[in-house]
């Protein structure tokens, strides 16, 4: 496969087929990802891979600390800055409407929405999630490249047949989530990513993000 056929066919799956993932798959994205760039070559990365029974003890542990924290543990970072300019807000805006559009759900339908937007918190029945942290002595130069690590992963899925879906949304409980797989305290939670094999037919997935154009995003600065 083309890696602009990876980059293509990416898109973040919220509906997942009753179909296990292998550990031999899995351990070969991981492999081949540890090739993700790194300034300094610091691979400043580590990832926690949980499936199955443990996968479900987990969500039960979240879904536990969901109901202390109806609005999530005190956070460790912002997912969005708090005053969200333009034309950001609108794009992020125009996503979650397409998103519910999609599911044929209406704006004024709040317990649906939450209902859905809940679904974060299981993976969206992912039979597998992977939970990313960094080093908390990191700065915002390697949080860039655990991204390309994430990303890397995410292409390379595709290649094997499965899709992801990043999810910051697990961060809202990044107490339970850490206390859970035991990670060090010089570790900090950033988010999770469901992997599976997508169910191609279920309406979530029907739908695509739209993108700016590129003259939205570069300026070329070259001889003509």
């Amino acid at each position: 496969m083309k890696v602009a056929d990876a980059v293509a066919a990416r898109f973040s799956a919220r509906a997942f087929l009753d179909k296990p993932v292998s550990t031999q798959q899995m351990r070969r994205i991981l492999d081949r990802a540890r090739q993700s760039p790194s300034g300094g070559n610091l691979q400043p990365w580590y990832v926690y891979v949980v499936a199955g029974r443990k996968l479900q003890e987990l969500i039960v542990r979240v879904h536990a600390a969901a109901a202390e924290h109806p609005r999530g543990e005190p956070p460790e970072y912002n997912v969005y800055p708090p005053e969200l300019p333009e034309p950001y807000r609108s794009r992020r805006y125009r996503c979650g409407e397409d998103l519910y559009a999609a599911l044929g759900i209406p704006r004024e339908d709040k317990p649906a929405r939450l209902r859905q937007f809940a679904k974060n918190l299981q993976g969206f029945g992912a039979p597998m999630v992977l939970f990313f942290s960094i080093d908390r002595a990191m700065g915002q130069n390697q949080w860039a490249h655990l991204g390309m690590f994430m990303q890397t992963v995410m292409l390379l899925a595709v290649e094997e047949g499965l899709y992801t879906c990043p999810q910051e949304a697990w961060s809202a409980f990044h107490t339970a989530v850490a206390e859970f797989l035991g990670m060090p305290e010089d570790q900090m939670f950033y988010c999770g990513m469901a992997i599976g094999y997508a169910d191609l037919d279920h309406p979530v997935n029907q739908w695509r993000t739209e993108r700016a154009p590129l003259e939205d995003i570069a300026r070329f600065l070259v001889d003509p």
